[in-house]
This record gives structure tokens, sequence and C-alpha cells, in this order.
């Protein structure tokens, strides 16, 4: 994780050297342009009911999130190197810290009416206290379940390409026309969860991203008024 951190930090670094970047960007600055306007662009369409100025002050830790995710789980892929993603402890720990900020948010904005996403204006109020109770459960499921799907898409491909690597290397050992032969099938297999899983890498750090904007937004807007935001981006999207 610190490597990933350094390494990071260090293109950063290289980028924005001297005041700024070139007037003609090469690739790698293009490529921390582009992060940035992704993650910028992401921000102000998910996130609802805010200023510019507001928005911004979330940014930086969005931005900060998507971008270790996405080189910690490009990293991964480099043979013989370890993929932090692909451990439930690092994962749930993550999410965990961001979920506890994201909800210091929501009371800071909303006071104790944050605590209304979990109860409808219709409910009767003797059904109040049960209805809370019940929807704070899946509320604080909510990091357990984007932990487990940012670990377990991680694990259960880096598994696969192993246990596929493996029977290829077997199938070559043995000496044996018919099994060199018969290995092409399993290594081009391999070839191809490779290059699914460089691309399973980069949409787990998008969708991991994308989940805590929308956390975000409803702790923000609370349930009722991201509801709505949602409808309007679709009406917008179908006009």
């Amino acid at each position: 994780m610190l490597l990933t951190l350094s390494l990071v930090l260090l293109l950063l670094h290289f980028v924005t050297k001297k005041g700024g970047g070139n007037s003609v960007p090469n690739v790698w600055q293009s490529l921390v342009e582009l992060i940035y306007d992704f993650m910028l662009n992401l921000v102000n369409e998910q996130i609802g009911g805010l200023s510019g100025n507001v928005k911004q002050k979330f940014f930086p830790c969005i931005l900060v999130t998507f971008t270790f995710l996405l080189f910690r789980n490009l990293q991964g892929m480099i043979p013989y190197s370890f993929t932090v993603t692909s451990h439930f402890l690092i994962t749930l720990g993550l999410l965990f810290s961001i979920f506890i900020g994201i909800t210091i948010v929501g009371f800071q904005r909303n006071g104790l009416h944050f605590l209304s996403f979990s109860l409808p204006t219709t409910v009767p109020l003797p059904l109040a206290p049960f209805l809370v109770l019940l929807e704070l459960i899946p509320h604080c499921f909510r990091a357990l379940r984007s932990g487990i799907r940012l670990f377990a898409n991680m694990m259960a491909g880096h598994s696969s390409v192993k246990i596929l690597s493996g029977f290829t290397w077997t199938m070559l050992c043995m000496n044996d026309l018919l099994y060199f032969i018969g290995d092409l099938g399993p290594l081009f297999i391999v070839l191809a969860l490779t290059g699914l899983e460089l691309g399973v890498a980069i949409l787990q750090a998008y969708v991991f991203t994308i989940l805590i904007c929308i956390y975000l937004n409803d702790a923000i807007n609370l349930h009722q008024n991201s509801f709505l935001f949602i409808i309007e981006r679709k009406r917008g999207i179908y006009a």
C-alpha cells in the first residue's frame, strides 16, 4: 500500500512540477488529467443538491480513493506482486472508515433529521421505532456489501488465473507432443482471463468509488432527494 501511494505521488509530482504541466501534455500528464476530469464529472453528476464549491470539499477524498484502488488493482496484475484488495480486511477497513466519515457528514448537514432516511412519511407513529431499527441494519451493511464485492471480484479472478496457469505449466512440463498441442487451449484461456482481469481491476475501482458518491449523496440529501435526483437524471437521458 505504501508502494502504491509512493508511485502515485511520484507520478503527480513529475506531472505537476514547476507549477504545472506542459502546454502540450505527454502521455503521463494526459493520464493524470483524464483521471482528474473523470472523477470531477463523477462527483458533479452523483452528488446533487450542493453548489460546486461545496462539492469540491469531497472531491479530494474521492479522487485519492479511486486513484489508490486503480493503481493497487493494476499492481496486483504484475507477476509475483501482492494484491491488497483481494483481502477482505483491507477492503472492509477502507470502506468502513469512509462510511463513518459519510455518516458524520450526514449528521453535520441534517442533524438528527438524518435518521429520517429510514422512516417514510406515511408510516404510523407506533410502527416508527421498529422501522427505524429495520432500516438501520441494511444501512450499516452497505459498507459490508461493498467491501465483499471488491474483495470477491479481485480474489475470484486472481484465483482463476492462478489455477489455469498452474494447469498450463503442468501440461507444458509433460514432455509429450499431445500435451504440448493440447496446452494451447488453456494458454489462450489464461491470456483471455488476464485481459479480463485488467478490465475488472479498472471497473472495480470505478464501482467502489461511485458507490461512495451514492452513499454521500444519500447522506447529504437523504433518500427522498436522492430518488428525485435519479429520476431527473433519467428524464434528462431519455430526453
